[in-house]
């Protein structure tokens, strides 16, 4: 079964499509007409093994506020669409990943509960290029939204707000990989006691 999830979101302020292939390989084709949210789209394919393609047109002449957030959300709904009926999965996922001085820990439940836990260092430098560091985790409430998942991301230290920024992207495709993997010991088995999620 192709685990694929294709979501075409179009508003006044912008145009998404994105595709996403839970077992891919990690190929990557990503354009927002925001470098730096690029760059971490680029890191939630390649670290997750996700095969990505993300396409978006926005009102950048405002900012790139609706571009991010609108973009996040089709990506949540792929993810989710691609995760299907989550039989056989592992459900849980965790990782933790360094970048130089920062350190991004990563938790993810598929619970079908959208829910999120999000900490970073404060005082962080305000932009990134165009990307505005508050952003960050308006694209986690976005994606957890959509993707209906319960994630936590904790930052516990950290200088530079690039390093800051993407060893939580890097961490959250781990650890979604991790999760989203089928787990051979429970083949056709539904990791819930609730018989659903």
């Amino acid at each position: 079964m192709n685990r694929v999830g294709r979501v075409e979101r179009t508003t006044k302020e912008t145009s998404v499509v994105v595709e996403i292939d839970l077992d891919g390989t990690g190929k990557v084709d990503v354009s927002t007409g925001v470098g730096f949210y690029d760059h971490m789209l680029d890191q939630l394919g390649r670290h997750g093994l996700f095969d990505l393609t993300v396409k978006t047109e926005g009102d950048l002449h405002i900012d790139s506020h609706h571009t991010i957030e609108d973009t996040a959300l089709a990506l949540g709904a792929a993810f989710k669409q691609a995760l299907g009926d989550k039989v056989g999965i592992y459900r849980f996922g965790n990782c933790t990943v360094p970048l130089d001085e920062s350190l991004a820990q990563v938790t993810v439940d598929l619970s079908g509960r959208p829910y999120l836990v999000h900490t970073e260092p404060e005082k962080m430098a305000p932009m990134i290029g165009e990307y505005d560091t508050t952003m960050t985790r308006h694209i986690l409430e976005s994606f957890v939204a959509q993707a209906q998942i319960a994630l936590h991301v904790h930052v516990p230290y950290g200088r530079n707000a690039h390093h800051i920024v993407e060893c939580q992207f890097k961490a959250l495709a781990r650890a979604l990989r991790y999760a989203s993997e089928r787990d051979p010991r429970a083949a056709g088995i539904l990791p819930s006691t609730k018989g659903a999620l």
